[in-house]
């Protein structure tokens, strides 16, 4: 399995790595891994994009500090800090019209034993009116994370985000940014790992997400950029959240 670490340059290259995953899972048959603290930004969905007033949401999140971006999988947008880890993992098909809900459970579970073993007891589910709401995610006194899936000819992406601190810089950008696009959206059910006394380190994150995605596999380590950040080299350094269904 290929372990891809490190965070690219620019938020455009961080995209184009993670796509470069699931074609190149799709032409080898080799499965891959990806867990990483995108830059600061607000990634909307293609729901997003549709909506009547979505340049008044981007014209919202540029002046609360966070460049808009646009994204091919997941629901609606999610706020990334810095300290917010993103995960991926690209599995090989034979046949894309079956094992979705497997995939999904695989990894939302994978990321579940994480969070206990940073001392989070999450829970599947979220509270009403979440931000980028979806039927795998996972909560604890708010929502920590969420989890989508993107199927291609070949291979299937399985990515999500937790959201390790700043719960409330996130529900202060997205509270008004749900607004514009006319989406039900209440602040105070944006949780964190540091909200309910978790383990907050991202750098630890990272490393636990890591180990629990690739599980038994034997990983071949790569690094994203050759200066690109590695964060279990940077551990206290401060750091795609999706929608729960994108085929």
């Amino acid at each position: 399995m290929r372990v891809l670490r490190g965070r690219a340059e620019t938020r455009e290259g961080d995209g184009e790595v993670t796509a470069a995953m699931l074609s190149e899972t799709a032409e080898t048959g080799e499965p891959a891994v990806r867990v990483w603290t995108p830059h600061r930004q607000v990634a909307f969905g293609r729901r997003d994009a549709r909506a009547e007033d979505f340049e008044v949401a981007k014209s919202v999140a540029r002046a609360c500090g966070f460049e808009p971006v646009e994204r091919s999988v997941g629901g609606r947008a999610v706020a990334y800090t810095g300290t917010t880890v993103a995960f991926a993992r690209t599995t090989p098909l034979e046949d894309m019209r079956t094992g979705m809900e497997e995939r999904y459970a695989e990894v939302t579970e994978a990321v579940q034993r994480a969070f206990w073993r940073l001392g989070v007891p999450a829970q599947r589910g979220e509270p009403p009116r979440s931000f980028c709401p979806g039927n795998y995610s996972l909560q604890w006194k708010g929502k920590l994370a969420g989890v989508a899936q993107r199927v291609r000819t070949g291979a299937a992406l399985v990515s999500g985000v937790i959201v390790v601190d700043d719960h409330g810089e996130i529900a202060g950008v997205l509270d008004p940014i749900y607004a514009a696009l006319d989406v039900p959206f209440d602040p105070d059910s944006v949780g964190s790992i540091a909200k309910v006394g978790g383990d907050a380190d991202p750098g630890l994150v990272v490393e636990t997400v890591e180990e629990l995605l690739v599980g038994d596999a034997d990983p071949a380590v790569e690094r994203v950029e050759a200066n690109a950040r590695d964060e279990r080299a940077e551990p206290n350094a401060r750091a795609e959240h999706v929608g729960d269904r994108d085929t």
